[in-house]
């Protein structure tokens, strides 16, 4: 089994819009110590089958099926897998959880396979599926630029995370479509980032779209600086332990889902795959 991480973006600045529609943007990409986890085995017969479906979700429409396919076209692999995964990441939630499932795909077969294409092929072949891709492939904190795929790492403190859930999925699509998004935050350079500070330019639109955001936010707040994560709907405070993150947790309403996690900056599923080189002698 190998993880699949949230990310949390610490802030994120929408620059400007691209004549594509795309948008670019300025963000602080974190890993966190929880997430999804993926199981692999080899198939002889060329076959990718996914065990464990999503419901809602078609089985080749699925990033992780899609992942396994790109890889095996991309390499030329006559391989297939069998794949099961333990979901644990809400959908709509702005913590990557479909993003990261497709590069724990990606670099579990490329090893699975002995495809050896290297974290700079994986990581284009990523974007094929995705603009957050790219960060989960390259497994280090970063400081985000484009449409997320240029990538500077950066070392930054490790707090521990009190995530929230609200109640509710949301469209990546829905929020960069809104006419009130706002899109000319000024540009930063990489030297200048604002850790603990800058904003998220989507946040005041999943606010105003979304009460369930708003009041978990107007909650949070009441204990710890908050903010939202990507498009949402995912809220977050941080935290110098375990112990003040759970304290806080204790206070919320049994009805509001959460999860406590550490954060990291070099991703969980890369210390995996470290792990697992060093103990096979690579």
């Amino acid at each position: 089994m190998l993880p699949a991480p949230a990310k949390l973006n610490l802030f994120l600045h929408v620059t400007g819009r691209r004549a594509d529609g795309y948008h670019t943007l300025q963000t602080l990409f974190q890993f966190l110590d929880y997430g999804d986890w993926l199981g692999f085995r080899c198939r002889d017969d060329g076959q990718i089958r996914l065990h464990t479906p999503i419901a809602g979700v078609a089985h080749d429409d699925n990033l992780i099926v899609r992942a396994a396919r790109l890889l095996q076209q991309q390499s030329g692999t006559a391989l297939g897998a069998d794949l099961w995964l333990d979901k644990r990441l809400p959908m709509g939630g702005g913590i990557g959880g479909g993003s990261s499932d497709a590069a724990t795909t990606l670099l579990g077969l490329d090893h699975l396979w002995g495809c050896e294409l290297g974290l700079e092929r994986l990581a284009a072949l990523g974007l094929q599926l995705g603009a957050d891709v790219p960060v989960f492939v390259r497994g280090r904190a970063a400081f985000a630029e484009g449409v997320g795929e240029q990538l500077t790492p950066v070392t930054l403190d490790e707090p521990w995370y009190l995530v929230a859930v609200p109640a509710v999925s949301i469209s990546t699509a829905e929020i960069f479509s809104a006419p009130e998004l706002t899109r000319h935050t000024p540009v930063i350079k990489v030297c200048g980032l604002p850790e603990g500070g800058g904003h998220n330019d989507c946040q005041p639109v999943v606010e105003a779209r979304y009460p369930e955001v708003r009041n978990v936010l107007n909650l949070l707040n009441k204990f710890v600086q908050s903010r939202m994560t990507g498009t949402g709907a995912c809220v977050f405070g941080s935290f110098p332990n375990a112990s003040d993150a759970d304290k806080v947790s204790r206070q919320l309403p049994v009805t509001l889902k959460y999860f406590i996690a550490h954060g990291c900056n070099l991703s969980p599923l890369h210390q995996r795959l470290e792990r697992c080189k060093a103990e096979a002698g690579v």
